[in-house]
């Protein structure tokens, strides 16, 4: 939230168990253009920001990946 955004926009992400996670964000293109996570991180709802004030108005993928699956999010950046 909030979504569309500008400049920054916060994530909530829940993890369900202890381990591996990348949250990676791609363009519309599908190419990766900003890595918010890639680590070991403890399960349970985390909170993080991503300040796209360097890329350009579009609409983003927000990927989450750990062992326990994978959640897609769209955003908006509107500029």
């Amino acid at each position: 939230y909030p979504n569309p955004f500008n400049p920054s926009t916060s994530l909530n992400v829940y993890i369900p168990s202890d381990g591996f996670v990348t949250v990676n964000v791609y363009n519309i293109m599908g190419q990766l253009v900003d890595i918010l996570q890639s680590g070991n991180m403890s399960a349970g709802s985390h909170s993080m920001v991503w300040d796209a004030s360097s890329m350009t108005s579009g609409v983003y993928f927000v990927r989450a990946e750990s062992s326990g699956g994978v959640s897609t999010q769209k955003v908006m950046l509107m500029k």
